[in-house]
Protein backbone atom coordinates (compact mmCIF):
# COMPACT_ATOMS: atom_id res chain seq x y z
CA UNK A 1 0.00 0.00 0.00
CA UNK A 2 1.42 3.37 -1.09
CA UNK A 3 0.60 6.25 1.33
CA UNK A 4 1.55 9.83 0.49
CA UNK A 5 1.52 12.33 3.17
CA UNK A 6 0.87 16.21 2.09
CA UNK A 7 0.98 19.47 3.65
CA UNK A 8 -2.14 21.19 2.96
CA UNK A 9 -2.16 24.67 1.40
CA UNK A 10 -5.08 27.41 1.45
CA UNK A 11 -6.14 26.01 -1.88
CA UNK A 12 -6.71 22.55 -0.67
CA UNK A 13 -10.30 23.36 1.43
CA UNK A 14 -12.03 20.17 -0.41
CA UNK A 15 -9.08 18.12 0.81
CA UNK A 16 -9.30 19.42 4.21
CA UNK A 17 -12.89 18.85 4.43
CA UNK A 18 -12.50 15.25 3.72
CA UNK A 19 -10.08 14.83 6.53
CA UNK A 20 -12.95 16.34 8.30
CA UNK A 21 -15.06 13.52 7.66
CA UNK A 22 -12.51 11.05 8.80
CA UNK A 23 -12.08 12.69 11.97
CA UNK A 24 -15.71 12.93 12.31
CA UNK A 25 -15.82 9.09 11.56
CA UNK A 26 -13.28 7.71 14.25
CA UNK A 27 -14.13 10.25 16.82
CA UNK A 28 -17.45 9.18 16.43
CA UNK A 29 -18.44 12.74 16.45
CA UNK A 30 -22.25 12.21 16.30
CA UNK A 31 -24.63 15.64 15.12
CA UNK A 32 -21.14 17.13 14.05
CA UNK A 33 -22.30 20.35 12.33
CA UNK A 34 -19.48 21.17 9.95
CA UNK A 35 -18.06 24.72 10.29
CA UNK A 36 -18.77 26.97 6.43
CA UNK A 37 -16.34 26.07 3.34
CA UNK A 38 -15.15 29.78 3.61
CA UNK A 39 -14.58 29.27 7.76
CA UNK A 40 -12.51 26.06 6.52
CA UNK A 41 -10.32 28.53 3.65
CA UNK A 42 -9.84 30.90 6.13
CA UNK A 43 -8.25 28.43 8.87
CA UNK A 44 -5.78 27.17 5.89
CA UNK A 45 -4.53 30.49 5.08
CA UNK A 46 -3.19 30.99 8.01
CA UNK A 47 0.63 30.56 8.54
CA UNK A 48 -0.50 29.67 12.42
CA UNK A 49 -2.14 26.47 11.30
CA UNK A 50 -1.42 23.31 9.40
CA UNK A 51 -2.77 20.31 7.91
CA UNK A 52 -1.41 17.42 7.13
CA UNK A 53 -2.92 14.50 5.00
CA UNK A 54 -2.33 10.68 4.38
CA UNK A 55 -3.22 9.53 1.13
CA UNK A 56 -4.05 6.24 -0.30
CA UNK A 57 -4.93 6.37 -4.18
CA UNK A 58 -5.66 9.81 -3.61
CA UNK A 59 -8.35 9.31 -0.81
CA UNK A 60 -7.99 10.67 2.38
CA UNK A 61 -7.26 8.33 4.88
CA UNK A 62 -5.56 10.11 7.87
CA UNK A 63 -4.49 13.33 9.00
CA UNK A 64 -3.78 15.72 11.39
CA UNK A 65 -4.70 19.24 12.38
CA UNK A 66 -1.54 21.68 14.50
CA UNK A 67 -1.65 25.00 15.78
CA UNK A 68 1.67 27.17 15.74
CA UNK A 69 1.99 29.28 18.83
CA UNK A 70 4.04 32.00 19.61
CA UNK A 71 5.63 32.59 22.93
CA UNK A 72 7.03 35.15 24.78
CA UNK A 73 10.05 32.26 26.66
CA UNK A 74 11.62 32.23 23.55
CA UNK A 75 11.87 33.55 19.91
CA UNK A 76 11.17 29.44 18.66
CA UNK A 77 7.16 29.06 18.31
CA UNK A 78 5.82 26.12 20.01
CA UNK A 79 3.48 23.71 17.74
CA UNK A 80 0.15 21.90 19.71
CA UNK A 81 -0.94 19.19 17.50
CA UNK A 82 -4.71 19.40 18.36
CA UNK A 83 -6.33 15.98 16.09
CA UNK A 84 -4.58 13.11 14.31
CA UNK A 85 -6.29 10.29 13.18
CA UNK A 86 -6.52 7.13 10.90
CA UNK A 87 -9.47 5.48 9.35
CA UNK A 88 -9.56 2.20 11.34
CA UNK A 89 -9.41 0.07 8.21
CA UNK A 90 -5.79 1.74 7.81
CA UNK A 91 -4.87 1.79 11.46
CA UNK A 92 -1.44 -0.16 12.58
CA UNK A 93 -0.05 -0.03 9.20
CA UNK A 94 2.87 3.39 9.96
CA UNK A 95 0.47 5.94 8.05
CA UNK A 96 -0.13 7.61 12.08
CA UNK A 97 3.89 7.70 12.33
CA UNK A 98 4.31 9.03 9.30
CA UNK A 99 2.28 11.96 9.88
CA UNK A 100 4.13 12.63 13.51
CA UNK A 101 7.12 12.32 10.96
CA UNK A 102 6.53 14.81 8.58
CA UNK A 103 5.12 17.24 11.27
CA UNK A 104 8.46 17.12 13.03
CA UNK A 105 10.13 17.69 10.20
CA UNK A 106 7.88 20.30 9.05
CA UNK A 107 8.36 21.56 12.84
CA UNK A 108 12.42 21.76 12.03
CA UNK A 109 12.05 23.50 9.14
CA UNK A 110 10.33 26.34 10.96
CA UNK A 111 12.80 26.31 13.99
CA UNK A 112 9.73 25.25 16.53
CA UNK A 113 11.37 24.56 20.02
CA UNK A 114 8.85 21.91 20.60
CA UNK A 115 5.67 19.86 19.62
CA UNK A 116 3.09 18.53 22.07
CA UNK A 117 -0.03 16.74 22.00
CA UNK A 118 -2.23 15.66 24.54
CA UNK A 119 -4.08 11.99 24.79
CA UNK A 120 -6.81 11.10 27.44
CA UNK A 121 -5.23 8.80 30.09
CA UNK A 122 -8.48 6.74 29.65
CA UNK A 123 -7.57 6.00 25.42
CA UNK A 124 -5.20 3.27 25.68
CA UNK A 125 -4.53 3.16 22.20
CA UNK A 126 -3.92 6.90 21.67
CA UNK A 127 -1.73 6.71 25.00
CA UNK A 128 0.29 3.72 23.54
CA UNK A 129 0.53 5.54 20.07
CA UNK A 130 2.31 8.08 21.15
CA UNK A 131 4.51 6.69 23.38
CA UNK A 132 5.80 4.71 20.43
CA UNK A 133 6.59 7.67 18.09
CA UNK A 134 9.35 8.89 20.58
CA UNK A 135 7.63 11.30 22.56
CA UNK A 136 8.34 12.49 26.15
CA UNK A 137 5.63 11.99 28.58
CA UNK A 138 4.08 14.33 31.17
CA UNK A 139 1.42 13.91 33.46
CA UNK A 140 -0.84 16.90 33.57
CA UNK A 141 -4.39 17.42 34.66
CA UNK A 142 -5.98 19.23 31.87
CA UNK A 143 -8.63 22.14 32.97
CA UNK A 144 -11.70 23.39 30.38
CA UNK A 145 -14.03 26.42 31.02
CA UNK A 146 -16.47 25.73 28.57
CA UNK A 147 -18.57 28.69 27.38
CA UNK A 148 -20.37 26.89 24.57
CA UNK A 149 -23.43 24.25 25.21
Amino acid sequence: MLIQVKKLSSSDSDVFLSLIHVFEEVFEMHNFIMPSKQHLEQLLEKESFVVFVALSNGAVVGGLTAYVFDQYYSVSPLVYVYDLAVKTAYQRKGIGKSLISAINVYCQSIGAEEVFVQAEEADGHAVEFYRSTGATEAKVIHFSYLHKK
